[in-house]
């Protein structure tokens, strides 16, 4: 017999060799009909893998990302079949899972079309219709090889020859058809109920350029069709707020061959910006920061004392200056280790909190490169916090709440990651458990719930990442918080305690946006291009009825900018129908049409970007509301509103 622990504690015994899948249905439930594989101490099997040994067992559905990741191969295994039933002759590459879908790369002489992705995804929905089995087979190294050959496979050959000797090779078969893979699947096609291609690129075989370039084809799949559904309409939404088609039409960047990954900020992107950069100096001072600014370039031996010259060199760029080597810096992080260090600190002058809008610059490949998503030059809302030990948790504590303070006044929800040492990282493993379990415990003191990123941390220390949540679902890694003994020590920094000695100060280095450009554009397709009032970059438009109108159009625009409103005037020879839907396709907050009545009354007709006409108010009355709107969102104060105070 073999004792099973499942995940609420609870222990079982099982006949030696069980199949999970018996496991399964003897439980019964939403798990007969959703599991779609299992974690055997950790790691991922089929649902027909038999039990030998005593173990803990979790099952996956499709709301786990592991038993996403296994419905999504399955169904890259469903299109590889599928291809290959109507296009003999193509040779396989190599299918994974992705997020939301998968891959399949293919060798074929002729370029796959729209028209064939049409004829696959209905050969898919046979194959699925089919229900075939998901059979896992294994094959000695030299087998795998012959077998693979004789089916004329030479890509799969060529990734089995890469083995050790020694190595047992698995393939699964469905049907006519077999394909190396290590697993695990679902138990048979008929589970994948919905599939979509989407997309045909050209990639590389393993990524080199050296190499034949294939034809890659994106799908996605879901257990159900409305979940399928969704998630087109998303991918449709997301489409509409691609923040490089919104900065085209809202003029708002643009980037350029003659500069490939550093994009220019057009004079409207530049207001949304500096509203977010004065945010930010404002919330800041306000937490006891105080802003710096250290030079771009520095010399190879201060990168090497940090330990970036080993540990990111291959995304850094150099020059020489006076014979010496120097590098454009990818962090902030040694500058501000280099101010710290300039003076003789007391135990009571920490914590000192210094801030930097830093620029800084790494090489992306430019395959990688995304508008302001991912860039080569980008500005990080730096932070570094030099701190005795014992405030540690109460100085991540008060990062988390300016955190939360900032995202919640653009509206975002968010999840948190705590990630742990990576394999290439400084300093003992004492040190980094210090240093993880502080951060785990201000997560935990503070009831957030979080989840466990293994590996993935900074090289000098643990970090707690902050996803947020965009208004179309989609997830946005933003801010983090690291906490670092290591650089303290590589820049030999220190504090005189109470004791009269000299003590090793911890440091947090910290960030909330991110990245400024990246964060305007995760904005832009947060929303849509329709920003809210305080970060638009015209917030008001005055629209004269005729000619004769444009004097009084004058003064009102005169009376709205000395408030500090940014407005325009538009006083085209256009109708003021014409008018008013150039001004919602530039997403301008508020419409203020002006004709012989509201001259009269020194008024103005309010129509606003979302809610249609709002009627005539005194021009004085407008720009207190508007203003009062401004503020109030700053400080997520509904109370007061244009709506209200109209």
């Amino acid at each position: 017999m073999v004792k099973i622990r499942f995940p609420d504690g609870t222990e079982r015994s099982y006949p030696d060799a069980t199949p999970i899948r018996d496991i399964v249905d003897g439980l019964g439930g939403r798990l007969k009909k959703e599991a779609l594989a299992a974690q055997v101490d950790g790691v991922i099997k089929d649902l027909s893998f038999c039990l030998k040994n005593d173990a803990a067992l979790k099952f996956l559905t499709f709301e786990d990302a592991d038993g996403a990741g296994v419905f999504h191969h399955t169904s890259s295994h469903i299109l590889a079949q599928a291809v290959k039933r109507l296009y003999p002759g193509v040779r396989l590459g190599i299918g994974p899972a992705i997020k939301d879908g998968f891959y399949y790369d293919f060798d074929r002489e002729e370029s796959f079309t729209p028209e064939d992705l049409e004829k696959i995804e209905a050969e898919m929905a046979r194959i699925v219709e089919e229900d075939l089995p998901m059979e896992r087979f294994e094959l000695g190294r030299e087998e795998a090889i012959a077998f693979f050959s004789a089916l004329g496979e030479d890509y799969k050959v060529e990734l089995i020859r890469d083995l050790p000797e020694d190595t047992i090779i698995s393939c699964y078969r469905t049907g006519e058809f077999v394909d190396l893979c290590a697993g695990p699947h679902l138990p048979s096609t008929g589970s994948v109920k919905a599939c979509k291609l989407l997309s045909l690129a050209g990639a590389y075989w393993r990524g080199s350029g050296e190499n034949p370039m294939l034809q890659r084809i994106y799908g996605t799949s879901f257990p159900k069709k409305s979940l399928l559904d969704q998630y087109l309409h998303r991918l449709e939404e997301a489409k509409k707020r691609d923040h490089r088609k919104l900065g085209r039409e809202l003029d708002l960047f643009s980037v350029h061959d003659e500069a490939p990954g550093f994009p220019f900020l057009h004079p409207r992107g530049m207001i949304i910006r500096n509203e977010l950069e004065k945010f930010w100096r404002e919330q800041h001072a306000l937490a006891g920061y105080q802003e710096i600014k250290t030079p771009i370039i520095l010399n190879r031996v201060l990168w090497e004392r940090s330990g970036h010259w080993d540990h990111y060199k291959e995304n850094m760029y150099f020059t020489r200056i006076d014979e010496q080597d120097f590098a454009v810096k990818p962090m902030n992080c040694p500058g501000s280790m280099l101010l710290y260090r300039l003076d003789l600190h007391s135990y009571r002058d920490l914590p000192i909190r210094l801030a930097e809008l830093g620029l800084v610059h790494r090489h992306e490949m430019s395959g990688t490169l995304h508008g302001m998503m991912r860039v080569r030059a980008f500005t990080q809302d730096d932070a570094h916090i030099f701190m005795l030990p014992s405030q540690i948790k109460e100085e991540v504590a008060a990062v988390i709440e300016l955190t939360d303070r900032i995202y919640s006044v653009f509206g975002f929800d968010y999840h948190v990651e705590l990630s742990t040492r990576p394999e290439k990282a400084m300093g003992s493993e004492e040190m980094w458990e210090l240093a993880t379990t502080a951060l785990r415990e201000v997560l935990e003191e503070r009831g957030m719930a979080f989840i466990i990123n293994e590996g993935d941390g900074a090289f000098y220390g643990p970090k707690i990442d902050f996803h947020l949540r965009d208004s179309i679902g989609r997830t946005w890694q933003c801010g983090t918080i690291q906490l670092d003994f290591q650089m303290p020590e590589k820049f030999d920094l220190h504090y005189i305690g109470e004791d009269g000695q000299k003590h090793r100060p911890a440091v947090i280095h910290r960030v909330v946006y991110g990245s400024i450009e990246r964060f305007m554009a995760v904005l832009i397709e947060h929303f849509a291009g329709a920003f809210p009032a305080w970060l638009a970059p015209v917030q008001a438009v005055v629209i004269p009825i005729t000619d004769r109108h444009h004097a009084y159009a004058a003064s009102v625009l005169k009376r709205l900018r000395e408030a500090g409103i940014r407005a325009e005037s538009d006083t085209r020879s256009e109708k003021v129908g014409y008018k008013i839907r150039e001004a919602q396709l530039q997403k301008i907050p508020y419409m203020l049409v002006v004709g012989d009545k509201e001259a009269e009354a020194g008024s103005v007709a309010v129509r606003e970007r979302a809610g249609g006409d709002r009627g005539s108010v005194e021009v004085s009355e407008f720009i207190n509301a508007l203003l009062g709107e401004i503020a109030a969102s700053q400080l997520r104060c509904p109370e007061t509103t244009i709506d209200r105070a109209l």
